[in-house]
């Protein structure tokens, strides 16, 4: 479960970040997950709680956001978010193969006192 080794690292993050801010608690700590960073929701969640027992965020709430893939269309020159598994251009029918968004898995938030 790779999970784990993700979620101790954004943990540490936050901890870093906190400790910058002199913050000597995090209540909240929000995860932006993208749909192609294979990762799942409910493996972090469960991995959070044991790698905050014993920290300042111990106690705290994970939020997960999940984030939508995104591509590009080279023929249309737009964005778009695909239908399915195929990343087809709505609007032209073009396969793309430029992704902008979907892979990320980032530290989005914190709430600290």
């Amino acid at each position: 479960m790779h999970e784990v080794g993700l979620m101790q690292n954004a943990v540490d993050l936050a901890i870093e970040a906190a400790a910058r801010q002199r913050a000597g608690r995090i209540h909240r700590l929000t995860l932006r997950v993208g749909a192609l960073a294979g990762v799942e929701p409910g493996a972090l969640e469960f991995a959070f709680e044991v790698v905050v027992a014993g920290t300042i965020a111990e106690g705290a709430r994970l939020v997960v956001e999940s984030a939508a893939v995104i591509c590009f269309c080279q023929l249309c020159g737009r964005e778009f978010e695909p239908a399915g598994a195929v990343f087809e251009c709505p609007r032209c029918g073009e396969v793309s193969r430029d992704v902008r968004r979907g892979y990320e898995l980032e530290l989005a938030s914190l709430e600290v006192s």
